[in-house]
């Protein structure tokens, strides 16, 4: 998978690994990074699926209605990208923390989705509910962060809501921001991302 690699000055930090959105690249969610975690490592990752030259991390049939089949091979796709980049690069697989947003934020709830071990923690930024047909691992341990608009007209309120509480109920630590805003990714939620990972990690 294309992707970029910056090694922090804090080898103690999660990894930080960027998801952008539907359009985006690796380097789309970097000043994300600097402000959450200035000093952690980062892996930006892009999407291999190009939707009319768009990158995208897995298909779709139309506007939130998902290719599940792509999906669910994506979202093991970047799962091993995870495990092979943190030998080339001398990471802990352990210790990843991912940022992502809409398409980049589905597929990391994807991943939480199939496999517990995946990532240590997310930040999800306009989420949806990924898959509704497979049982959540536990996710005892996992701390998330869920910034979500109100006013989204891509995530309705009641698509936020049920994944928060499917990944609670499977045992995450689940905070869930609330801002009278549409699908745009707001600086304040960048914020509250950065003031919540300061508190975990």
């Amino acid at each position: 998978m294309k992707h970029i690699f910056k090694q922090g000055s804090n080898p103690e930090q999660p990894v930080l690994l960027l998801l952008h959105g539907t359009g985006g690249t690796e380097r789309d969610l970097l000043p994300l990074a600097d402000l959450i975690a200035p000093t952690a490592s980062v892996l930006g990752v892009r999407g291999n699926v190009s939707e009319n030259g768009m990158p995208r991390f897995f298909r779709r049939l139309a506007e939130g209605v998902f290719d599940e089949p792509d999906l669910i091979a994506r979202t093991h796709e970047l799962n091993a990208f995870l495990d092979a980049a943190a030998v080339e690069y001398g990471f802990d697989r352990s210790n990843i923390v991912t940022v992502g947003y809409s398409n980049g934020a589905n597929i990391a709830a994807s991943l939480l989705f199939h496999d517990a071990q995946s990532l240590k923690g997310a930040i999800l930024h306009h989420a949806m509910v990924p898959l509704r047909s497979i049982e959540l691992p536990n996710l005892t341990g996992t701390s998330v962060f869920m910034a979500s608009g109100s006013n989204d007209p891509i995530v309705p309120r009641a698509e936020s809501e049920e994944l928060g509480q499917l990944l609670t109920d499977a045992g995450a630590e689940v905070e869930l921001l609330w801002e009278n805003n549409g699908h745009q990714l707001t600086a304040s939620e960048a914020q509250a991302a950065a003031a919540w990972f300061q508190r975990h990690f």
